[in-house]
């Protein structure tokens, strides 16, 4: 997001954060508009409107297929469904009409519009209708949902994707081969949307309105970047919003702030002297070689950080208290509490959802995995599908195995350790020191690790590595 869309955005979250009737309708009207409003430019035109309503439609039919007959009020359903279709169409018409909603926006044809709004909505009351066979359509449902993931990750697959629809009859607009594929969000959506899905399955999930379900998934302060909120805790804020005295104005605007101050000051003037693919290949020196790598680590932190400080401090303006994502993960003095410190929302989701139920599997299968084994297995597992969520290439898969490898070292470590000096058996300066050189250990490991991550191939990566360790 730019300056002036950040600024926008909080005018809009102040707005309805006012209101004291109509706040969730508002909420979910510019939301809706929002993700349509925030969707960069897409190698086909129609892409910026379509993409926008795959998000919408993927959410209202997971809302059919996940909610209970308790949160089916037509009363509570058509107020939201016709806010839904009212925005789409209000869009589609800025777009044929030449409106500055989105320049990225090209609307498809009155047509296709009425068709695909048709479709979703008949397919949403059929699946209303027919309960029986739910459970078999929230298992493809899941499924369609990491399919699309898969495809918007896998740079091979999106080319080829682009090539198939440009190809297909009635398509508006032409190739632009320079101009990447995103699907705004929809990493996080995918995610909320999981998450509803499989704790549907276990019982867990609370009765909750279409409007309210809506919102959740797109939240605006929070739909692009995070963090990673439960819906039955960010239902509770929406139905009773935290009220808005002296201090907590206050408090959301130091959040933001400090947000603006990460992202557009710190990290965009380290992003100059970052390490990049350019970098690799020119510069000669191990110690600048540190330096840019170094640079990278915290860019990418106060980058990250910052958004999420700005999402927070806009939600606190609406009334929702957003989950924190970090806390000061550079100064833990382990791999593992660095894990329990960076992007939190994401970590929190992958041990609930992948790393907890595959460790009672492989605890529970018999013969039963060796504990070394299956913490082995748990740990790398977990980590590279991390990895994989940010990209499918081979850079982010082995960022995530060496995360893997690393807190795998740290478990056996610890568990080697415990037994021969337990907790408190050291003096203070000792402890401190260990403390002090194990929090110098895991920023360097972690920064290393970057070079996975922020270079485009693992040959960089390695070539970078090699004339690190060479200053060793």
């Amino acid at each position: 997001m730019t300056l002036a869309q950040i600024a926008a955005l909080t005018v809009l979250a102040v707005g309805i954060g006012q209101l004291k009737s109509g706040r969730q309708l508002a909420l979910l009207a510019v939301s809706t508009a929002v993700l349509f409003w925030l969707q960069p430019l897409e190698p086909l035109p129609t892409l910026g409107y379509w993409l926008p309503f795959g998000t919408l439609a993927l959410t209202i039919i997971s809302w059919v297929l996940t909610s209970e007959s308790a949160a089916r009020s037509w009363s509570q359903t058509w107020p939201a469904a016709a806010v839904i279709v009212g925005v789409a169409i209000l869009v589609h018409l800025n777009g044929i009409t030449g409106g500055r909603l989105n320049p990225a926006i090209v609307s498809p044809r009155p047509s296709q519009a009425l068709f695909a709004i048709v479709v979703t909505a008949g397919l949403a009351s059929l699946l209303w209708r027919w309960k029986a066979p739910q459970p078999f359509f929230r298992i493809g449902l899941s499924g369609l949902i990491v399919l699309a993931f898969i495809l918007i990750k896998a740079p091979g697959l999106v080319g080829a994707a682009v090539t198939l629809w440009r190809s297909l009859p009635l398509v508006r607009g032409s190739v632009d081969a320079e101009v990447p594929f995103s699907w705004l969000g929809f990493s996080y959506v995918a995610f909320r949307l999981l998450h509803t899905v499989r704790d549907r399955q276990a019982g867990r999930l609370p009765a909750v309105s279409l409007g309210e379900y809506v919102i959740y998934v797109i939240f605006f302060p929070a739909f692009t970047a995070g963090p990673i909120d439960r819906v039955e805790r960010f239902a509770g804020d929406l139905r009773s919003p935290l009220e808005l005295r002296n201090d907590d104005w206050l408090d959301a605007g130091t959040r933001l702030v400090l947000g603006l101050f990460k992202k557009f000051v710190v990290a965009d003037l380290l992003a100059v002297i970052s390490i990049s693919d350019v970098l690799v290949q020119h510069v000669k020196s191990a110690g600048w070689m540190w330096l840019f790598l170094y640079a990278y680590a915290f860019r990418i932190y106060f980058d990250f950080s910052g958004y999420t400080d700005i999402a927070i401090g806009m939600g606190r303006l609406l009334g929702v208290r957003l989950p924190e994502n970090f806390n000061a993960p550079y100064l833990k003095p382990n791999i593992a509490l660095f894990w329990n410190s960076w992007h939190m929302s994401l970590t929190q989701w992958f041990r609930s959802y992948v790393f907890n139920p595959l460790t009672r599997r492989l605890r529970s299968d018999r013969p039963s995995l060796p504990t070394w084994l299956a913490v082995l297995v748990t740990q790398l597992v977990t980590m590279v599908l991390i990895g994989l969520w940010h990209g499918i290439t081979w850079g982010f898969a082995l960022w995530g195995l060496w995360h893997g490898l690393g807190l795998f070292a740290h478990n056996r470590w610890a568990e080697f350790t415990r037994g021969r000096w337990p907790a408190g058996s050291a003096s203070p300066s000792a402890t401190r020191a260990v403390g002090i050189l194990g929090m110098i250990l895991t920023f360097n490991f972690v920064a290393v690790g970057w070079l996975l991550f922020g270079l485009s191939t693992p040959a960089l990566a390695w070539q970078a590595l090699r004339m690190l360790v060479a200053a060793i």
